[in-house]
């Protein structure tokens, strides 16, 4: 983001009474004055029915309330120091960390919220790196981040978003669990680990939140978009087409591909780059005109795309499943900007194309709202109290989003400017 973007919109931002996050002050209070009492009432109804007593429901509302007000960082104690100080920060701690509620319902209500106010148009599984500095966490490790080229720390958590071009929610999440804390008896026990939790790559781990959202009552399944870049196309096209689980996955330039269409260059070359493939294909690039929501201002763009049907290579004997490759070029004289690999063989590269874009509306909503809401702030070490607390994050992103227009926010930001 340019300085001069950033600048208009923390000013239009502020004018609403909404203090900007930012990279210096990555905990200041997101949403006051935006999520009416009316937003707030109905997904606590909806939300918290569910709850057996009375003093849970309040405890809920309580800590929903707490992450849209609170001050700096969305920890219990300062969640608590806006609903009663130390008294109230044990008891909603145990409501977060050692209670027994299963957060499950509530997310699977929170669907249904978005469903009939926000009509998803596609499912998006984001990866969350959440930093840490401790080591108690559950979850936390050290690892290689290839987007910064150098080792961190911290939790790596995946979430679901239902997205559509006004609005983008997190439902379900999904929180990867590194060998040591697998097979650590020790430290499962002092995380309260489940037993059902077991080992899994992050490729596994993100199709794995996907099919279980899949799996719930009255869902209604949309295309998801994944990024399958780092890991196993195959395996994990797979599992989802076992599960009848419409996928457009982003994948690597050396994935290697056979193309099916005897029309086209590369057929019967046997398995090819997916790169090198559409290399031989810029002559048949068209332009396709999408609306990028990820900017100040709802943007009409256009970019160069095509596609071609192909197979992933498959052990001899066993039928190859039909897909579609789909390449992007932001800049006609570069290589291709962006791969795809969808079962969605039936759409125009127009529609696939536009369907992509949904991941930079997650990608704004995270920065603008998730952040704030606190899906990164859990400062606790159990694996049951960080699902509550995100589970109650994201219900805090939906208040918010449900309430505010905020591509009003971005064209008053235009007039200022």
């Amino acid at each position: 983001m340019s300085t001069s973007v950033a600048t208009k919109r923390r000013t239009v931002l502020e004018s609403l009474g909404i203090q900007h996050r930012t990279e210096q002050g990555p905990y200041a209070a997101p949403y006051r004055n935006v999520v009416t009492d009316d937003v707030y009432d109905e997904l606590c109804a909806a939300l918290f029915s569910g709850f057996p007593r009375r003093d849970q429901r309040l405890k809920a509302e309580q800590y929903l309330r707490g992450l849209l007000t609170a001050q700096g960082r969305k920890s219990i104690r300062n969640i608590a120091a806006q609903i009663g100080g130390a008294a109230a920060e044990q008891s909603l701690h145990h409501f977060i960390s050692s209670s027994t509620w299963d957060w499950r319902p509530m997310r699977s209500a929170l669907a249904g919220v978005l469903e009939r106010n926000s009509c998803p148009q596609a499912w998006v599984v984001r990866s969350m790196p959440i930093p840490k500095a401790g080591e108690h966490s559950v979850g936390v490790d050290r690892r290689f981040d290839p987007e910064r080229g150098q080792v961190v720390q911290g939790q790596q958590a995946f979430g679901v978003w239902f997205a559509a071009e006004e609005l983008s929610v997190p439902v379900n999440w999904r929180l990867f669990l590194p060998d040591p804390w697998v097979k650590d008896r020790t430290r499962r026990d002092r995380a309260d680990v489940p037993e059902g939790a077991g080992e899994e790559t992050l490729e596994e781990c993100a199709v794995a939140a996907a099919l279980d959202t899949a799996r719930w009552r009255g869902v209604i399944r949309k295309p998801l978009l994944i990024d399958l870049r780092g890991g196993a196309v195959r395996p994990a096209l797979n599992r989802l087409g076992a599960a009848r689980m419409p996928v457009i996955a982003r994948i690597g330039a050396s994935c290697r591909l056979s193309v099916v269409d005897r029309a086209m260059p590369g057929f019967g070359a046997g398995p090819l780059p997916a790169q090198q493939i559409l290399e031989s294909l810029k002559g048949l690039r068209r332009p396709v005109g999408w609306l990028d929501t990820a900017a100040p201002t709802r943007t009409s763009r256009t970019s160069l795309a095509t596609g071609v049907r192909v197979a992933l290579p498959a052990p001899p004997g066993e039928r190859m499943r039909p897909l579609l490759l789909l390449g992007e070029w932001d800049d006609p004289q570069q290589p291709v900007s962006r791969l795809w690999l969808t079962d969605l063989t039936g759409s125009t590269v127009g529609t696939l194309l536009r369907l992509t874009k949904l991941t930079r509306r997650v990608e704004r909503d995270f920065t603008q709202v998730g952040e704030g809401a606190g899906l990164r702030d859990f400062v606790g070490r159990s694996f049951r109290g960080w699902h509550r607390h995100i589970t109650l994050a994201s219900a805090a992103h939906a208040a918010t989003v449900l309430a505010t227009d905020w591509d009003a926010v971005y064209r008053s930001g235009r007039s200022a400017g």
